[in-house]
């Protein structure tokens, strides 16, 4: 059953109460309750990934690795905040010599924003859904979370709800602290309720620009952090083509159908020379042999799938390399065009496949490549197939201009939880300049406050010179972090 407008209203109230009785934890007790959450998750694994299994036909493995990264997540953001890095606490004492005046007392720091509203997305249950990274990386900043479950897998996000709310209890986190709302009244009415102060969203750019203009319609807009997908090109160049095309063409295949090409992060474009066209798709029938194809997550996305695929294959411009099917389990399907059409139809390099289906552009000389690329719109990833000798630093430039991760000699699938981590990128690949996953995606949830002139005892924690919490400051231009010594330039 959906939840009601009324007591969508009821949890949000909720929700922001116990905010404001959370807001000053200290960051200790903060990451004790993310570890509760992780130990909790861990605990009832095999129960999680069994309806998990049952709802989405993800393979057991691949959820029970998607699991173990959820909460290692929970506990890598614990150790983040228990440091404090993230509050950003800088702290100008007053100077009478300061070079442009005198200069008043001032400390300024990190606070949260207040509830957060965050979306699940289908195709990853437990990494990018109920404790995912937006409503982990929420919580890590301070915040309160209201999840809005997605529709694939609502016993999944029910069961995950449940273990969450009842390892925050048993840590002593104030109730309400999360919460679970399901249907799209709910959803509607998160986006707009006056308390929801950000929305995390990781999914489709048709819904994803629907709430982003909603949110941006309310009489008090707010950030709205959306993942809306992208193609993910990869540019290979003539040398690395000549010494190693079927080791490319291998790595591909099995870049583009992992997880049955359901990833945000799946390469849906390969830039080549041209002229090979049989040897690839020789090579790529060979690279897809004994592949075992699987149900698509939900019926919608199959037929969104179809839909995609067909638009493109039977465009005039394009050639099938390798004939899939929109079978039950689908199989690869390949394509194939060229540079030449590309230029002449954009939008060939601008469909989306959400499923196993690529597409192959064959160009006639590297030089294009760079033509090519600012054909591209905003992408998550974009990845170099070059040799060290090759002179690519003009392309490089340029994919680092659309992109928010460029890898060298790899394949995109694949996105680690890690401090540099950055997942995003420009428009429509997402709605900011932010990252969902890493530990910098904590600071989507927090905003600034500068304090100045205030008496050393109504100050917050963080900027008292005391340092009560033990976390890292900057004091008049230099970084002092407890336990190393003294200042950090």
């Amino acid at each position: 059953m959906s939840t009601t407008v009324e007591d969508l209203n009821a949890t949000v109230e909720a929700a922001h109460a116990a905010f404001d009785k959370a807001r000053a934890a200290s960051p200790g007790t903060r990451a004790a309750w993310l570890e509760s959450i992780a130990d909790a998750l861990d605990a009832d694994a095999p129960g999680l990934v069994d309806v998990a299994a049952r709802e989405t036909h993800l393979a057991v493995p691949r959820l029970q690795g998607e699991l173990r990264r959820s909460t290692f997540q929970l506990r890598l953001f614990a150790d983040e905040i228990r440091r404090g890095e993230h509050l950003d606490a800088t702290i100008d004492h007053a100077d009478d010599a300061w070079g442009m005046g005198p200069r008043p007392d001032i400390r300024r720091v990190n606070v949260p924003l207040g509830v957060v509203g965050v979306f699940g997305a289908s195709n990853f249950p437990f990494a990018f859904s109920v404790i995912g990274g937006d409503s982990a990386s929420a919580l890590a900043a301070g915040c309160a979370v209201v999840h809005k479950a997605h529709d694939g897998h609502l016993d999944l996000a029910a069961r995950t709800a449940e273990v969450v709310v009842a390892a925050l209890d048993a840590a002593g986190a104030p109730t309400g602290l999360f919460a679970l709302v399901t249907g799209r009244p709910a959803a509607e009415a998160l986006v707009d309720h006056r308390l929801v102060k950000a929305i995390g969203f990781t999914g489709s750019t048709t819904g994803g620009r629907a709430l982003f203009n909603r949110a941006a319609a309310r009489p008090e807009p707010i950030p709205f952090y959306g993942e809306l997908g992208g193609i993910n090109a990869v540019f290979v160049t003539e040398n690395a083509w000549k010494s190693r095309r079927d080791d490319i063409l291998t790595g591909y295949a099995q870049s583009f159908t992992l997880g049955m090409g359901q990833f945000c992060t799946k390469p849906g474009l390969l830039f080549v020379p041209a002229g090979d066209t049989d040897a690839i798709a020789s090579a790529l029938s060979r690279a897809l042999e004994g592949f075992e194809p699987t149900r698509l997550l939900n019926d919608r996305l199959h037929e969104g799938f179809r839909q995609a695929t067909s638009r493109l294959q039977t465009h005039p411009a394009i050639d099938v390399v390798v004939e899939g099917d929109f079978a039950t389990t689908p199989s690869p399907t390949v394509l194939r065009t060229t540079a030449t059409h590309v230029r002449a139809n954009p939008e060939l390099v601008r469909q989306e496949m959400f499923g196993p289906a690529s597409l192959v552009v064959e160009y006639g000389s590297e030089s294009e490549l760079l033509r090519l690329a600012t054909l591209l719109e905003g992408q998550l990833t974009t990845t170099l197939q070059a040799e060290s000798s090759d002179d690519v630093s003009e392309l490089t430039a340029v994919l680092a201009d659309i992109s928010g991760r460029v890898l060298w000699n790899g394949w995109p699938t694949g996105v680690t939880v890690s401090y540099a981590q950055h997942h995003g990128g420009p428009y429509p690949a997402t709605t900011s300049t932010t990252t969902s996953v890493g530990t910098a995606a904590i600071g989507r949830f927090l905003r600034p406050v500068a304090y100045q002139s205030f008496p050393s005892a109504c100050l917050p924690e963080p900027v008292q010179d005391a340092n009560p919490w033990g976390i890292a400051q900057r004091i008049d231009g230099e970084w002092s972090r407890p336990g190393s010594g003294g200042t950090q330039r």
